[in-house]
């Protein structure tokens, strides 16, 4: 007979799924709470998961567990294998959780910037030279955040390409402590002067 759990674990299980859920689906675009849950569960379990094992824990039906995990498939934070005469696929993250998290971020912000700098590109050349304080505002602006999404494109072009986990603690330990200070002392300045 197997010992009675804690009702804590039950609970604090909960507030994880919950918590990660939530924090997901605000991240991502096209992934759901229950798609964070789905990540929560993985990382909670000491190896993959089939579907209706995912089902059963999060007691959702397999169409939404589904969809979620080919959406998070897509954004490379779970990958899906078949072992040898086994009947279904197992899920499992795609590497170390939060690891896999801020890979996909980072994926994500490299993939929004060259998005917006391809808008805003075209959004100046449909403007060509359209004359009128209107048209003059909007160049300005236009101008400014080209220069901004250039500058960010910069520093995406000089960090290696990313396909899965980033250590950030590891990222984070091999910057000198002078360089890391610096960097924390312009950023705070930079928040304390926007607008």
């Amino acid at each position: 007979m197997s010992a009675a759990i804690d009702p804590r674990v039950e609970r604090a299980r909960a507030e994880l799924l919950e918590g990660v859920g939530e924090e997901i689906a605000s991240s991502f675009p096209g992934i759901t709470r229950l798609g964070g849950q789905v990540v929560a569960a993985l990382f909670l379990s000491e190896r993959g998961l089939s579907m209706d094992e995912l089902c059963d824990q999060l007691g959702r039906s397999k169409s939404n567990v589904f969809t979620n995990l080919k959406g998070l498939e897509g954004i490379g934070i779970v990958r899906r294998r078949r072992e040898a005469g086994a009947r279904h696929d197992i899920y499992e993250l795609k590497g170390p959780y939060p690891d896999v998290i801020v890979g996909a971020y980072i994926t994500r912000l490299r993939n929004v910037v060259s998005d917006k700098r391809q808008l805003s590109r075209k959004a100046l050349a449909t403007l060509g030279d359209a004359k009128g304080p209107e048209a003059d505002v909007m160049r300005a602006r236009l101008d400014d955040i080209m220069r901004k999404y250039d500058l960010f494109a910069v520093l995406m072009a000089d960090l290696p390409e990313i396909d899965g986990p980033v250590d950030l603690a590891r990222v984070l330990a091999q910057i000198p402590p002078e360089l890391l200070e610096a960097l924390k002392q312009a950023a705070a300045a930079a928040w304390t002067t926007s607008p």
